[in-house]
């Protein structure tokens, strides 16, 4: 699931094979931005922002993309067989002399001048894997509603960006409540041991995507202490792990937790 740290492995990956090259191929699947032609530009670079990606060209132009839950950018060798889906999922390809990036089931595509990235983006609050990190910010933000449940304040991007489903049930556990306690009830200097752990985390996780929150325990196969595992046993107890849906009615998100280690309200 794409979260703030694969987004930055995806930019990082994006950069490496795009930054400092002219487009020999830009195509964007799209209907508004159907006609666009940047061919012969240079990319100028690939800036991740929170789970955005912003992809700068030379003359003030950026193509502004989203994964949200399935979408992909592919990165291959000039010439090589394109492999991430079938030809109609493909939303916009980028080419030059050796690379293709190729970006599959996009939701988000639109073609931005760069001076108004602020309308895409600019509603994020701190970046974890940003210069804009700013923990501090980031907890009073997720504190300003004290009555919002813990899960949903964690994945409000405007709080802090980069959080996802995956760690939003994986930081509910390590600070030992439920993802439905509300903010103003945790206890006192939790919310500021949770951004740093958020953001020791998606450090950690940034530079692959086989994301892992747990680092020690009997089985080294296991990777996250809660979510997915409903019915495994807890890592910290050996409670059978649970499962209900979070969300504020809009969406519901599949939420984990432990009911044992993991004191507040349930779903």
């Amino acid at each position: 699931m794409p979260e703030g740290d694969t987004v930055w492995l995806t930019a990082h990956r994006l950069h490496a094979a795009l930054a400092g090259r002219v487009l020999t191929r830009f195509d964007l699947r799209v209907p508004r931005f159907a006609t666009a032609d940047l061919t012969g530009r240079t990319v100028l670079d690939v800036t991740p922002r929170g789970k955005h990606l912003l992809t700068r060209f030379e003359g003030a132009l950026t193509l502004h993309s989203h994964l949200r839950m399935d979408g992909s950018w592919r990165v291959y060798e000039a010439g090589a067989r394109w492999d991430g889906g079938p030809a109609h999922q493909i939303r916009a390809v980028l080419g030059n002399a050796a690379h293709t990036a190729v970006g599959y089931r996009l939701p988000v595509v639109e073609l931005l001048r760069t001076a108004d990235e602020n309308q895409a983006v600019g509603h994020l609050g701190p970046d974890l894997l940003g210069p804009d990190w700013d923990p501090a910010r980031a907890a009073a933000n997720l504190l300003a509603d004290p009555a919002r449940a813990l899960g949903e304040a964690l994945l409000d991007q405007r709080n802090l960006a980069g959080i996802g489903n995956v760690y939003k049930s994986e930081l509910a556990f390590l600070a030992r409540v439920t993802p439905w306690l509300p903010v103003g009830d945790l206890p006192a200097g939790v919310p500021e041991r949770l951004m740093a752990t958020a953001h020791r985390l998606l450090e950690a996780n940034k530079r692959r995507f086989d994301r892992r929150t747990m680092t020690s325990g009997l089985d080294p196969a296991q990777k996250l202490y809660v979510y997915g595992r409903e019915g495994r046993p807890c890592p910290r107890c050996g409670s059978p792990v649970r499962r209900a849906d979070q969300g504020d009615g809009s969406r519901e998100r599949p939420t984990y937790w432990c009911p044992h280690c993991q004191s507040g309200p349930t779903g």
